[in-house]
């Protein structure tokens, strides 16, 4: 009886220290997918390559993200925890370390590819175990800290990492964070606990989860989500030229970063109460952004504070559709987080290759356009979803 009591007590206190380690690994997983978009003309340049297959780094390494999460989670779910983690790292820091030594365009990609795989599993894997680790009433703040890393990676690391790589080539950047992997998974094989996997059943199947409106809900707002996101921020540096914001990309993710960081911080304190008012927030700050973007040329400001709102929205995209999906489910939450992980990979995949199209045929303004449109029936769909999101708002 005192072992059980003392174990409510350990999950009733919130362990900041191992979530903050765990946002650490989402953090160099975000800048393991996007790393690319900082430094486009500089791999273009180098590997002589267009400005759409320079996309393709990013859109293939969603792609096999989405396409390996869900078997590959399920094919893993007996497994500790603790020991997959140490393999998916492992994995991250030799695609990109090989990637920053090759010269091969199509060598990068399949390195690219590989480094998708490991993140199909991390992501939905790392938030369950987070979950695992605490009371259920702090499950929303759980996913909020650990998915914060990915926050933290865009609006800090992605400027951090493009400035390293515009300083000394886009390779020491690779390599650089290769190393930097290699140093948290060392750190993280001596800090973690260690949780043993689960058992797979017919009724926390992917296909026996797909048959839950809710579960459809929330992966609809993904789809909707991401691509209006994502369409745009792949292709960020051709948003920023079109515009001529003073500053360039770097001032342009340090708003947008601020932006970010603020609104994970309120993530992190309000997720478990109010998630349906957050995610109307977010959809509503995302089209209030995009419409500034219309008029940000006839001054920097107006540019200046779109990427401030823009990054407010963007700052709990991850947190809020992984928790609007984990609560659709008692057991298994791997399982639930793999397919919203799925859906939200495939939709970086398909806004990356949306936006590379409208990008070649029209202006960069086009994507702006296209966020706007899929965000708006994303707000609606937020407002009236009471049973995926919660009823308070």
């Amino acid at each position: 009886m005192s072992v059980t009591n003392s174990t409510v007590k350990a999950k009733d206190v919130f362990p900041w220290l191992i979530m903050i380690l765990m946002s650490s690994v989402t953090f160099v997983g975000i800048l393991s997918e996007l790393m690319p978009s900082g430094v486009l003309p500089l791999m273009m340049a180098d590997l002589n390559i267009n400005e759409v297959q320079t996309g393709n780094l990013v859109g293939y390494y969603a792609i096999a993200s989405a396409i390996f999460a869900i078997p590959l989670i399920s094919l893993t779910m007996q497994y500790n925890r603790k020991m997959l983690l140490m393999i998916l790292l492992g994995g991250f820091a030799v695609s990109n370390i090989a990637a920053g030594f090759m010269h091969n365009y199509m060598i990068i990609i399949v390195l690219r590819v590989i480094g998708g795989i490991c993140a199909g599993v991390m992501w939905p894997m790392i938030a369950a175990y987070g979950m695992r680790l605490v009371d259920e009433k702090h499950h929303g703040k759980a996913i909020a800290v650990i998915m914060a890393g990915t926050t933290l990676g865009i609006s800090l690391g992605m400027p951090i990492m493009t400035s390293i790589g515009n300083s000394y080539g886009w390779r020491t950047e690779f390599i650089g964070l290769g190393v930097v992997i290699i140093l948290i998974a060392i750190i993280s094989y001596f800090a973690l606990p260690s949780m043993p996997g689960e058992r797979l059943t017919k009724s926390s199947s992917p296909f026996a989860l797909l048959k839950i409106p809710a579960v459809l809900i929330v992966l609809l707002l993904t789809l909707l989500g991401v691509i209006a996101h994502y369409g745009v921020y792949v292709y960020i540096t051709s948003l920023v030229d079109e515009i001529q914001l003073s500053g360039g990309v770097e001032r342009a993710l340090l708003y947008f970063g601020i932006g970010s960081l603020i609104s994970v911080l309120l993530a992190i304190k309000y997720t478990d109460k109010y998630l349906r008012l957050l995610t109307v927030a977010m959809f509503a700050l995302l089209i209030i952004s995009m419409s500034l973007f219309l008029f940000s040329s006839e001054s920097s400001w107006i540019g200046h504070f779109a990427f401030f709102l823009w990054g407010l929205s963007f700052g709990p995209l991850v947190t809020l559709l992984q928790a609007a999906v984990s609560r659709q489910v008692e057991t298994a939450k791997d399982v639930a987080t793999s397919v919203q992980s799925s859906v939200f990979n495939l939709s970086i995949m398909i806004a990356s290759s949306v936006a590379g199209l409208l990008l070649g045929i029209y202006s960069p303004m086009s994507l702006v356009y296209l966020a706007i449109g899929l965000s708006i029936p994303g707000l609606i769909i937020s407002i009236i979803s009471k049973k995926a999101l919660g009823p308070q708002l």
